[in-house]
Parts: structure tokens; C-alpha cells; sequence
């Protein structure tokens, strides 16, 4: 079972210090959503997840790297 997606935009924010200003906005909606399928405003969760991933390129490391295929898988 996945985690929920709130779940994983607190670990962003805590393991990715100086979160990218055109990521932030999707780590702050994922973290008011549980699943992929959730709805924010006019998106669903999935395409959140998907512009979060497409805006955390500079997001490097060991916690990057598993948080982003953590994301990937839940697509």
C-alpha cells in the first residue's frame, strides 16, 4: 500500500531544504491530497504529481531519487 501523497510533501519539505519556487505550489496542493485520484481546484492529483515531478529537476540526492520513483510508481 502507498503512502498518502500528504504524507510524502511533508517528507519533501523536510528532506528538500530549499524547495525550487516553481515546485512549491504542487508540494503544498499534494499536501492537502491522499491519493492521485483526489481532486485540487480543477486538476486531480495525478496531474500534480506530474508537473511536481516535471518542476523537481534541480532536487538531487539520495532522498530525491526515492521520493521521485515513490511518485512515479503511484502514476
Amino acid at each position: 500500500m502507498s503512502r498518502p501523497l500528504y504524507e510524502i510533501a511533508r517528507e519533501i519539505k523536510q528532506t528538500w531544504k530549499k524547495v525550487n519556487y516553481a515546485a512549491m505550489p504542487y508540494v503544498y496542493a499534494m499536501s492537502q491530497l491522499t491519493s492521485i485520484d483526489d481532486e485540487y481546484g480543477m486538476s486531480n492529483g495525478a496531474k500534480v504529481v506530474r508537473y511536481f515531478l516535471a518542476n523537481a529537476g534541480t532536487w538531487r540526492g539520495e532522498d530525491a531519487k526515492r521520493i521521485k520513483a515513490e511518485l512515479k510508481a503511484l502514476l
